[in-house]
């Protein structure tokens, strides 16, 4: 009976040792925000806007729709992309309701020879990040690799949807969701 639990202690010291040795080996995830090291979809991590990923619409299809189309082609193990992205997550809350925002990464583009003009593969310089804007018609009004700032994107989108320039209109401030109505009605 003994040696029972001597063999025992020794296969359980035994699997500890080896358990030990696997968590001390192991290279702990060392991805974030300011490395190109992937870690996930950067949209959800780091937009705080998962509904950017999947599209809800294809190109071809909101280039059918007469929509105005903001593509970003990106990379999620890019620093710029990680970046980049908070601001992109900002366009669609601001422009998401009268134009489509799609959000490709590369990595899932296909691997061909030629596309067409309503596949996102055809705009691709081969840099990331890349911003595509189109207009109604499908024009294609802004097409620029690396970040870009708010005011570039959204003087394109402006001129699109024929809005005053920012210096000439009043600033647009969000509202608090956490507002409480203390008037009192009759």
């Amino acid at each position: 009976m003994n040696w029972i639990r001597q063999t025992w202690r020794r296969v359980l010291l035994l699997l500890l040792v080896l358990g030990l040795s696997c968590l001390l080996s192991a290279n702990p995830a060392w991805a974030g925000r300011d490395d190109d090291h992937f870690d996930g979809n950067i949209f959800p991590l780091y937009a705080g806007d998962g509904a950017l990923v999947p599209p809800r619409v294809s190109l071809a299809q909101a280039l059918k729709d007469h929509r105005p189309v903001l593509l970003e082609l990106y990379i999620d193990d890019s620093f710029d992309c990680k970046q980049y992205a908070p601001l992109i997550s900002r366009m669609n809350g601001i422009y998401g309701t009268v134009a489509d925002v799609i959000a490709i990464s590369t990595d899932r583009l296909p691997q061909k020879d030629n596309f067409e003009p309503n596949e996102p593969g055809y705009y691709y310089k081969g840099l990331v990040p890349q911003t595509v804007i189109f207009d109604q018609a499908g024009k294609v009004r802004l097409n620029e690799t690396g970040v870009l700032s708010y005011e570039q994107i959204d003087d394109v989108f402006r001129d699109i949807f024929d809005l005053l320039p920012r210096s000439e209109s009043v600033p647009l401030v969000r509202r608090s969701s956490n507002e409480l109505s203390t008037e009192i009605a009759k």
